[in-house]
């Protein structure tokens, strides 16, 4: 009865806990946030300074003073109480929308195959960022139920979820994922891979920003038209401003390296698939998710590759955050895929 009226008078709240961007789905009215994971901090009175996007602006150009941090470190909180203040931004931002009397029920992706302890630091982060239920559940899995992928059937499902710190890959059937590898291979690998790229080949050091630009304009894995942008960052010989044209093949060379890694990972957890499932996997196939999937020709080469058909989630950077809204409306149904939480935690009420 008393769960019957908290579900009544409060919100339930899906957030995608992300390395480089969380975003919050609340139910009945979709996806309502999307914003970086970077707290900018006064080092000097303790305050937090800004949150999200405002922070993200504020990257490279603060004083001394002002720190900017990402509370998480490839999928897992680094930073307890700096995620949490984050969490309870994003909590009250949501609940400005809909306002309810008692406090959200809330689902969070997590990445897979995180440890006991990193997993009740995300637990313990949202019950004290002001959720009354908190419930987790692997990204991948939550990635394929917000692609619509039959993931309580007996049909295998391939998954590949890249997102800014780590790649979940996952084969899943009857609910549950069967075999997965988390790669430590991602968006901000890529960003860390042009940076090391430019500073090697042409003496140039830019920063992370510029970097994910340039991975976002040029990024071409299969060469099909020429791609150019300026690059404005620090000459490492004279140690003056120095800008330069940079181009798609730049970027394709810089990140040949990072994206064998993917392949690799992926025939990984493919040679280690029970044979009866793939039958479903060439059938059916991979699909991405994540903002990674949006590489230009990366599905060509995955591919080319691995012979098996590959298609890109709709929408897939939100996927996550739409998997556990349809968690939180078909509770009943998918409740089984959540991670099982007694052996660490107590439902708060």
């Amino acid at each position: 009865m008393f769960k019957h009226i908290y579900r009544r008078f409060s919100n339930d709240i899906g957030i995608d806990l992300g390395t480089a961007n969380s975003l919050v789905y609340l139910k009945g009215h979709g996806v309502i946030l999307n914003e970086p994971s970077i707290v900018a901090i006064n080092q000097k009175t303790g305050q937090i300074v800004a949150i999200g996007r405002e922070a993200k602006e504020m990257w490279g150009k603060t004083p001394k003073h002002i720190e900017i941090i990402r509370p998480l470190t490839e999928g897992v909180v680094s930073d307890f109480e700096v995620t949490e203040e984050m969490l309870a931004y994003f909590l009250k931002k949501a609940e400005t929308v809909s306002k309810k009397f008692f406090r959200p029920r809330v689902v969070v992706g997590v990445p897979s195959g995180i440890t006991n302890v990193e997993t009740r630091a995300v637990y313990d982060a949202v019950i004290n960022a002001g959720a009354r239920e908190a419930y987790l559940v692997e990204e991948a899995m939550a990635s394929a139920i917000g692609a619509r992928l039959p993931v309580l059937t007996s049909t295998a499902t391939f998954v590949v979820d890249i997102g800014g710190g780590t790649t979940d890959i996952a084969l899943i059937a009857l609910g549950g994922v069967v075999r997965s590898l988390n790669l430590r291979v991602a968006g901000d690998h890529l960003n860390a891979r042009i940076m090391e790229y430019l500073r090697d080949e042409f003496k140039l050091f830019i920063g992370e920003k510029s970097a994910e630009l340039a991975k976002v304009a040029l990024t071409s894995l299969e060469p099909q038209e020429y791609l150019e942008l300026e690059v404005r960052g620090r000459d490492l010989v004279t140690g003056l401003p120095k800008g330069m044209v940079i181009t798609d093949a730049d970027v394709r060379e810089a990140l040949g390296y990072p994206i064998s890694l993917l392949v690799a990972g992926i025939r990984e957890v493919l040679e280690t698939a029970p044979p009866e499932m793939m039958a479903d996997i060439l059938g059916s196939g991979i699909t991405l998710t994540g903002g990674g999937a949006l590489l230009r020709g990366l599905p060509e080469i995955l591919e080319a590759e691995l012979k098996l058909p590959v298609s890109i989630a709709d929408d897939p950077l939100s996927a996550v955050a739409r998997g556990t809204g349809i968690i939180l409306e078909q509770f009943e149904t998918y409740k089984s895929v959540l991670l099982d939480i007694n052996d660490y935690a107590t439902t708060y009420a």
